[in-house]
């Protein structure tokens, strides 16, 4: 419960360093203002282990050194964020190999030759050829985070899990 995880935990003041274990809530928007995600919509706190290499590089450096209870708004440049916009990453296709209904703006899924999934956006329809464009929807665009540090283990903490 939220309870769990108020800014009066005994372990306010561990600040958080590389691969502390972290309890927060977080707000990302595009600078025009259009909130991109909310945690607080999940209720709980999001965990998170620091330099697991699943957060934002720019994100952990924002973060790194608050501890319970603290809160920080940031802006974080393309770079700092989802990467700039990169102009090999939108690609051609011939149009037999979609869908008819397709439509600019649909999510199309393929497989590289490591068969790994690739998800990118329709960016645009011709005649005979379909632009895809698998850059993330945001690259190249600056980000607006906040966020609110609710708990933070030390990076040499043992998690007990009982099962």
């Amino acid at each position: 419960m939220l309870q769990d995880y108020v800014s009066s935990t005994p372990n306010g003041h561990i600040k958080i360093t590389a691969n502390s274990r972290v309890w927060l809530h977080f707000s990302v928007g595009l600078e025009n203002g259009v909130e991109l995600d909310n945690s607080r919509r999940y209720a709980e706190p999001v965990e998170l282990v620091i330099g697991d290499g699943s957060l934002l590089p720019g994100f952990e450096a924002m973060i790194m050194g608050l501890q319970a209870g603290d809160r920080r708004s940031s802006l974080l440049m393309p770079a700092e964020a989802f990467g700039e916009h990169n102009s090999d990453n939108v690609q051609q296709f011939d149009r037999v190999k979609f869908a008819s209904e397709i439509e600019v703006g649909s999510l199309v899924e393929f497989e590289d030759k490591g068969k790994n999934t690739l998800f990118g956006v329709v960016a645009d329809i011709g005649d005979n050829l379909v632009t895809v464009d698998f850059n993330h929807p945001v690259a190249g665009k600056s980000v607006f985070f906040e966020v609110e540090v609710f708990k933070v283990l030390p990076a040499d903490s043992a998690v007990v899990h009982i099962v």
